[in-house]
């Protein structure tokens, strides 16, 4: 079975081919940072206009690269939202005229179970039914306890700032460029941690969710008061920044993870690109007697590779959309 996947949320084109549900075939990702670097963050209009100059070329070689024509395709899933709606219709756009052309079913997906169903594309066994999901990326934190495929129940999210919008906020703030997370990670690794004191959110709630709208205004305020720092004090205020979201994260992971009494979380989203988080995460969630399955950076970040796998699940789960399939930029799990 070969499912197409097509993914347009923000700024990356991207074409995917998976056969039966976990083997991948091509992934091909169009990235559009260059363009968007001028700005210190995604400008819609010119993602839209890239999705449209990308999106013909993109698919085209994800089917070269699997060595298949349109009509050797079982199926299309496509990318409905949530995201940019100008991005993603290019893609839904694309998704339906192929699925027209070689008369096949299509799926709409929504972005966040697509980092989900990443895992469906490690080797070894699909995850247990019932586990915790960390989602973590620029436009999305949240955990998720996940009882099968498609059952999720929201257990915390971001009260404001995203945790990867944070980082190219901070970012920009300290005139280090776009995008932040790799950039303030670099820093970071020659920074101390601990050199600055910045706040952790809503660490000693009971709630699960998340705030980093208070720690951006911390960084904020220290710039105020000592200016842009340069040389050593910016890699110790990176790694100060850098420590302080990982802190949060881990410790409303591991307070989930004891709430709920699971003993496995997966983990997705462009942010867990970022090492340390990774290490921190892991080595947190192993002192629990639990299991981190992290999927490879390359489908961490956005990537239609995760959009096939989940269209796969839809597809035989029986479930279709038809060519009226429109954007929901904010598309709920």
């Amino acid at each position: 079975m070969h499912v197409l996947g097509i993914e347009s949320s923000c700024d990356e084109t991207a074409a995917a081919v998976i056969r039966d549900g976990n083997y991948i075939c091509s992934n091909i990702v169009a990235s559009q940072v260059e363009i968007h670097k001028p700005y210190g963050g995604v400008v819609p209009e010119l993602a839209s206009r890239q999705h449209i100059r990308h999106i013909v070329p993109v698919v085209d070689r994800a089917l070269q690269e699997a060595n298949l024509n349109l009509d050797q395709l079982d199926a299309i899933a496509v990318t409905q939202g949530p995201g940019l709606v100008g991005a993603l219709l290019v893609g839904i756009q694309m998704a339906k005229a192929l699925a027209y052309i070689a008369n096949r079913p299509i799926v709409g997906i929504n972005h966040l179970e697509g980092h989900l169903a990443a895992v469906y594309l490690l080797d070894g066994l699909p995850p247990p039914p019932r586990h915790l999901a960390l989602l973590v990326s620029g436009g999305h934190t949240a955990i998720f306890l996940v009882n099968g495929f498609g059952s999720y129940q929201l257990l915390g999210s971001s009260r404001d700032d995203a945790a990867g919008e944070a980082f190219d906020k901070v970012a920009k703030l300290l005139g280090l460029g776009y995008p932040g997370g790799p950039i303030i990670e670099k820093f970071s690794e020659v920074g101390c941690p601990n050199a600055i004191a910045f706040p952790r959110a809503l660490a000693n709630s009971d709630e699960l969710d998340f705030s980093f709208s208070g720690l951006k205004t911390a960084v904020l305020n220290h710039v105020k008061r000592v200016g842009i720092p340069q040389g050593e004090s910016l890699a110790d205020l990176c790694a100060s920044f850098q420590r302080a979201v990982q802190d949060v994260l881990v410790r409303k992971t591991i307070s989930a993870l004891q709430r709920t009494r699971t003993n496995v979380v997966i983990a997705g989203g462009g942010v867990l690109a970022n090492h340390s988080l990774r290490h921190g995460l892991e080595a947190a969630i192993n002192n629990e007697g639990a299991k981190l399955i992290l999927p490879p950076i390359s489908l961490c970040t956005d990537n239609a590779a995760m959009i096939a796998a989940a269209g796969t699940q839809r597809i035989l789960r029986g479930q279709r959309s038809d060519l009226s399939l429109n954007a929901e930029p904010r598309l709920k799990l």
